[in-house]
């Protein structure tokens, strides 16, 4: 063990550093962590600038939610049901789910993901990106009372740290 104060290697499970007589009884124990509020990930994310959400109801068809992509163009769907969030259909889910499968005979709340994981808009930064590494998500739904307001891509936060860091 690395003694915290001349960074002598002690050995494991001794109580005083045998080079400057620190106390080594506490050193391996966790500190409780501190909220963050730095500069970049202790931001919210509204300073994203995060636009209106691409969205579609969870009865229409396959196809049009397809379509609707490539019009737009945008790479996921938040799929509503009565203005409420029930689901966000991605390009990933096109490309794994519906290859080989006749469009017009689903709807988009069959192949969507339901009850997706989702920010608020007070979130932080730091918040979003937790989430989208502990679930592997690109996209994360921003809603407000179960309604979507917004989505945070991936490459959002990736550019607002790039323009931070610049």
């Amino acid at each position: 063990m690395l003694c915290p104060v001349c960074r002598h290697d002690n050995l494991q499970g001794e109580d005083n550093c045998e080079n400057c007589g620190a106390d080594l009884r506490t050193a391996d124990i966790p500190e409780q962590a501190v909220s963050f509020h730095g500069r970049l990930l202790g931001e919210h994310l509204d300073d994203l600038g995060v636009g209106t959400p691409t969205i579609i109801s969870a009865d229409a068809a396959l196809g049009a939610a397809i379509t609707r992509m490539h019009e737009v163009p945008t790479d996921c769907l938040l799929v509503t049901d009565s203005d409420r969030l029930v689901g966000i259909f991605t390009e990933r889910d096109a490309v794994l789910k519906v290859a080989g499968v006749k469009l017009d005979a689903f709807d988009v709340r069959d192949f969507m993901t339901r009850d997706p994981v989702v920010l608020r808009h007070d979130d932080t930064i730091a918040v979003a990106i937790n989430k989208m590494a502990v679930g592997g998500f690109r996209h994360i739904p921003i809603v407000e009372d179960g309604r979507p307001i917004g989505v945070v891509a991936a490459r959002d936060v990736f550019r607002h740290i790039l323009s931070v860091l610049g």
